[in-house]
């Protein structure tokens, strides 16, 4: 039993069963032995593997798009671009380099990361080093005096939600022989996440103050409905969403259609993630990176690729949708 697990039993003990929300947060955000708060959980030797692990195709086509808002926005000379959960970096760093060319973009920027995790902060600073990067414990540091331009790839995916039997909150408690249980254990399950709309709604009302616009990508599905997707990952592997806690990822499937509820901005998608890569490009992108390889890096740029964009890969699970709001026009592209 992991020294977690013995401290949700003893809130449990004490207080009585504690909603999948706290639950959740509990095991990925525990100042000592949450799961973001102790290791890197990303790449082959982690837990998981995310789009931008997969390829630099994937950063570069962010890059592209978070350049070109940045031109339809009327290349404002300072410019916050704030990533919601970096990860290890690899994704801003793509796309600060895709951007690099454009006349005075890299000079408007100010790059912000929220992030919790000290670890994951320190891997950020070695691959964002000799850029102008701030980070946050949470979104609402983020200065709110110029245009943001938002991007959030697998982030949303980890904010706590809650469950509903019916009528009845779904709850983490103790068996008869002092297991953890779900409470109820059985019924049709409805998913609602209050945390992660207000988050989303939060982010439209800074973009209404401030201008400019949000991207999220993540595992999700378009319309609202039923079901039990609430999920643990260990060592690429599924497991029990009540063993491992605090060493293994929990996350559930994003509702599109519930984030886009109460948002008076504009809203491009959602999207599968597979056709919003290809209108941006990735297909030429690859075949430029693979005319200039050899051939081992040329099949693997082809395998990154069809990772990202096969229906039977990331291409149709994952969505993609944007929220925008500024006195141009814009037209987020992608979409």
């Amino acid at each position: 039993m992991s020294e977690l697990e013995e401290i949700v039993r003893q809130k449990i003990r004490a207080d009585g069963p504690m909603s999948i929300g706290a639950f959740m947060a509990l095991a990925l955000g525990h100042p000592e032995h949450g799961y973001y708060m102790k290791g890197d959980p990303f790449g082959r030797d982690g837990d998981f593997v995310t789009a931008p692990e997969v390829s630099q195709l994937f950063g570069e086509m962010i890059g592209v798009w978070v350049a070109d808002l940045w031109m339809q926005m009327g290349r404002p000379e300072r410019l916050a671009l704030v990533e919601c959960g970096p990860g290890r970096g690899t994704l801003m760093a793509d796309i600060l380099r895709a951007g690099r060319n454009v006349v005075g973009f890299h000079e408007a920027l100010r790059v912000h990361l929220v992030e919790m995790s000290p670890v994951l902060q320190e891997k950020q600073r070695e691959a964002l080093a000799g850029y102008d990067v701030v980070w946050h414990q949470d979104f609402e540091r983020v200065p709110g005096d110029v245009p943001m331009i938002v991007i959030g790839n697998e982030f949303l995916d980890a904010l706590p939600f809650e469950q509903y039997v019916g009528d009845v909150k779904r709850k983490v408690g103790l068996d008869e022989d002092a297991q953890l249980v779900f409470v109820p254990m059985e019924g049709v399950v409805y998913e609602f996440a209050p945390y992660r709309n207000d988050f989303m709604k939060y982010v439209c009302s800074r973009l209404k103050a401030q201008g400019g616009a949000a991207l999220f990508i993540d595992y999700g599905h378009v319309r609202s409905g039923v079901g039990d997707t609430f999920q643990a990952i260990k060592g690429h592997e599924y497991v029990d969403v009540l063993s491992h806690i605090g060493t293994a990822d929990l996350t559930s499937h994003v509702d599109f259609e519930a984030l886009q509820r109460g948002v008076d901005i504009g809203i491009a998608g959602p999207v599968e993630q597979g056709d919003f890569l290809r209108a941006l490009g990735i297909g030429l992108r690859a075949r430029m990176l693979a005319g200039k390889a050899d051939a081992c890096q040329a099949e693997m740029i082809e395998k990154g690729l069809h990772r990202l964009i096969d229906s039977d890969q990331m291409g149709e699970l994952f969505k993609v949708i944007g929220f925008y709001y500024h006195d141009k026009p814009l037209a987020p592209a992608g979409f």
